[in-house]
């Protein structure tokens, strides 16, 4: 496992959950600048957290979601705002249906689901059905996962200016921008990227959990070979619909999110890493490294990510 060097503390939010479970909370970057990420991040390609909030002033932050005084942690979707701007869009869905309604209400998703299929459909659709999901639990679910910011409206895009991290730490290449938002529970299976990540929360909760790739690779050989498949590295495909439905999903599932012991060998043994993410929070993931993303709570979950070079 690589070690990663403290670079002041932890974020205390991961602590109590992480203890137990064999993945250990990850750092934060204080006093985040170019030189320092640089050095210590992206040429080593180690992950690290950046301070809590620190894209709590991001334009889609705030334009994309509202929040009241009561309750400031539950956002919920501006949809006026999205459906003035894009309601016609093209957008890509993911739909999960679940055998039984009160899957919907599971902590782990994927044990009853039947069905999973990708679609394009226009932006009021999604808007909809989340206006839905807000006041019942649907036994269809839809995801908008990995959309495009090309997908989108002018107007919409210009909610996402590049964070200069993404922009001046290495060549100043991006390779793709993608939104995804759901209504939790929201669920991405154990994969890995060819280009670095920086992951950024815009509502909601979210938990990510990040293995090395050493580590990563043999756990997900470990279920191929359960398969009777190739554990090689071409056989991760991102979001493959395999890895989202019947048994490859829930051994995956199992494997990242079940009993440590089942893999490390040992409940003390650092398997990986946990972050657990909060609206304006951010997270830097190597290429190569493995990870798995859950979206939890009870509001709508909203991120962006940034792949580049």
């Amino acid at each position: 496992m690589v070690h990663i060097q403290s670079t002041t503390q932890s974020s205390s939010r991961d602590e109590a959950s992480t203890s137990s479970s064999g993945y250990h909370p990850l750092d934060i970057l204080e006093g985040v600048d170019i030189v320092k990420f640089r050095k210590r991040c992206f040429i080593p390609e180690l992950p690290i957290t950046l301070p809590p909030g620190y894209f709590g002033d991001f334009p889609a932050v705030e334009r994309w979601f509202q929040t009241s005084l009561s309750q400031p942690e539950a956002s919920r979707l501006n949809i006026a705002y999205l459906k003035q701007h894009g309601a016609d869009a093209l957008v890509p869905l993911e739909l999960t249906q679940s055998h039984l309604e009160q899957s919907a209400h599971q902590e782990s998703p994927g044990k009853d689901e039947i069905g999973f299929r990708k679609f394009h459909a226009p932006l009021s659709l999604f808007l909809e059905w989340i206006r839905a999901a807000e006041t019942q639990s649907p036994p269809t679910r839809l995801y908008l996962a990995q959309c495009q910011l090309l997908d989108l409206p002018q107007t919409l895009r210009n909610d996402f200016p590049t964070p200069a991290l993404v922009s001046q730490a290495g060549r100043g290449d991006i390779y793709d921008t993608n939104v995804w938002i759901g209504h939790p529970p929201t669920y991405t299976p154990l994969h890995r990227d060819p280009n670095p990540n920086l992951f950024v929360q815009l509502a909601g909760k979210k938990v990510v959990r990040l293995i090395a790739p050493d580590k990563g690779q043999a756990l997900f050989a470990s279920v191929r070979q359960k398969l009777e498949k190739s554990g090689g590295h071409e056989a991760a495909a991102f979001r493959g619909e395999e890895m989202m439905q019947g048994q490859e999903r829930a051994l995956l599932e199992e494997a990242v999110w079940g009993d440590v012991s089942d893999i490390s060998g040992s409940k003390n043994d650092c398997k990986g890493y946990e972050v657990h993410l909060e609206a304006g929070d951010g997270l830097f993931i190597p290429k190569a490294w493995w990870h798995s993303i859950k979206g939890v709570g009870k509001r709508v979950t909203a991120s962006v990510n940034w792949w580049f070079r």
